[in-house]
C-alpha cells in the first residue's frame, strides 16, 4: 500500500469500517435492548443503548485488530465492541434461563437479520449502478452482509466466551443437562486460547467457516 490512498482505495475503506462499525455496534446494542426487555436496565443505565459509536469502540477490537488486518491485506476485517452490561443473574432470576438464551442469541439475531436485509436490497435492483452513490451503496450494502454473516457463524461457535457458549449453557441449565454445563464452566477460563488456536489452524479454520461460504453463496448468489 502506498503511502497515500487512493480515492478508491479511500472509499473502500471507508466502507469497510462503517460496515464493520455498524455490525458489531448493532450486536452489542440488541444484547442490551433485550435485556431491558426482560427487566435488566444495566445497559440503558449505562448510555450503552446510544448509537454514538464512541459509547461502544473498544481499541483493540475496534481499531488496533481491525487496522492490523487492513495493512496486512487481510480478506476482511473483524473486530468487536465493547461488551454492554447486563445483570444475567437477575434476569435469570426473574425472568429464566429462556429470556437469558434469548439475550445471548440477541446479537446474532441482529447479524442475520441485517444481513438478509442488506441482501434483499442488493438483488432487488432498487440501486442504480451507473452512478458513484450507487456503486458506495453497493459496496457497503456487500460488506454488510459479508461481515455479519461472519460475525453470526463465529459468534454461534460454542466456545466461551461466545454468545453460541453462552446460550448453550443456559440451555443445559434450563433442562438439567449439567454435565454439558460443567464442561462449558470448565473450558471456559482456556476459551480465548482455543478460539485463537482453532482461528490459526488453517484447515480447522476452513471447516468452522464453511457455514459462512454457503450463507454467502446463498445471499448473494
Amino acid at each position: 500500500m502506498g503511502d497515500i490512498l487512493s480515492t478508491q482505495e479511500l472509499i473502500k475503506l471507508c466502507c469497510m469500517i462503517a460496515a464493520l462499525l455498524i455490525s458489531i455496534i448493532g450486536h452489542e446494542i440488541m444484547h442490551g435492548l433485550v435485556a431491558y426487555h426482560y427487566g435488566d436496565s444495566s445497559a440503558k443505565d449505562a448510555k450503552r443503548l446510544s448509537p454514538n459509536p464512541l459509547r461502544h469502540i473498544d481499541l483493540f477490537g475496534s481499531i488496533i485488530l481491525p487496522g492490523v488486518l487492513y495493512l496486512t491485506q487481510a480478506p476482511f476485517l473483524f473486530g468487536w465492541a465493547k461488551p454492554v452490561p447486563v445483570d444475567i443473574e437477575h434476569i435469570i432470576r426473574t425472568r429464566g434461563f429462556s429470556a437469558a438464551t434469548g439475550v445471548a442469541l440477541a446479537g446474532v439475531a441482529y447479524n442475520l437479520a441485517l444481513a438478509f436485509a442488506c441482501s434483499l436490497v442488493l438483488t432487488s435492483g432498487i440501486i442504480e449502478l451507473d452512478s458513484n452513490a450507487g456503486a458506495i451503496a453497493t459496496l457497503l450494502l456487500l460488506y454488510l452482509v459479508q461481515y455479519n454473516i461472519l460475525l453470526f457463524v463465529f459468534n454461534l461457535l460454542p466456545i466461551p466466551p461466545l454468545d453460541g457458549s453462552r446460550a448453550l449453557l443456559f440451555v443445559a441449565l434450563k433442562f438439567g443437562w449439567l454435565k454439558l454445563a460443567r464442561l462449558l464452566e470448565s473450558i471456559a477460563p482456556f476459551g480465548i486460547f482455543i478460539i485463537f488456536v482453532l482461528l490459526f489452524i488453517p484447515g480447522l479454520s476452513r471447516i468452522l467457516f464453511y457455514p459462512v461460504t454457503m450463507l454467502l453463496q446463498f445471499l448473494l448468489g
